[in-house]
């Protein structure tokens, strides 16, 4: 699995969660996986580029299990932290390089990946390792931006996608082999652009299915 993570997020670690703009946005990206989502104590979910494990926390109350997987150890150092102070035992870290060729491991109910996929070069072999390590019946959701010009980040170091089209989205994750894809608007983030003034970003929760044998497929 090859992206291109040149920005240096194990320096970035330990301030990682000083900024209430990310905290804010990330908390509504979870508000809008757990609305969306029916999660239940016997889940097990998979938290692909789970940063310090914002979601993963929010997230660990509500199901049996969370893996927490991130190409930055300083990230997870950060997120074992937490889980120890809150006492959140079902919470597992594990470092994957995502610029080398490791692969995902595993089985799992529900995968979340949110802010991840711009910084990703090959989505599509991407989306083909969500679905493998899914179980049939399993859910994807992805939050990332919408199309944004390349004005969302002040550092565009290790981004590869400005954004996405949402139906472009829909049509590879179907390619990949998910069914009943849906998206939706998970929250509207204002921030300075380069030149001044300010700039209202959308952020969206796409969701897809892995069906079950036998399941009819129902992609809108």
């Amino acid at each position: 699995m090859k992206g291109n993570h040149q920005r240096d997020f194990d320096k970035e670690a330990s301030s990682w969660d000083d900024n209430p703009g990310r905290l804010r946005m990330t908390n509504a990206i979870a508000d809008a996986i757990i609305a969306e989502i029916r999660l239940s104590k016997d889940m097990d979910v998979l938290d692909f580029g789970s940063g310090t494990g914002i979601i993963a926390v929010r997230l660990s109350p509500l199901v049996h299990s969370v893996t927490a997987v991130d190409g930055s150890q300083g990230m997870l150092d950060v997120l074992q932290t937490k889980a120890k102070s809150f006492n959140l035992t079902n919470i597992n870290t594990r470092r994957l390089d995502f610029e080398g060729e490791e692969t995902l491991q595993g089985s799992f109910d529900v995968l979340v990946c949110s802010m991840t996929l711009h910084h990703i070069k090959e989505i599509g072999l991407l989306f083909s390792q969500f679905y493998k390590v899914l179980r049939p019946g399993g859910r994807l959701c992805i939050a990332d931006l919408d199309s944004d010009g390349g004005q969302f980040h002040q550092n565009n170091e290790g981004v590869q996608h400005f954004g996405f089209d949402r139906a472009e989205l829909r049509s590879i994750l179907a390619d990949a082999g998910f069914a009943d894809i849906r998206d939706r608007t998970a929250t509207e983030v204002l921030k300075p652009v380069a030149g001044g003034g300010m700039r209202s970003f959308s952020l969206f929760l796409t969701t897809g299915l892995k069906v079950r044998p036998g399941q009819p497929r129902d992609n809108k």
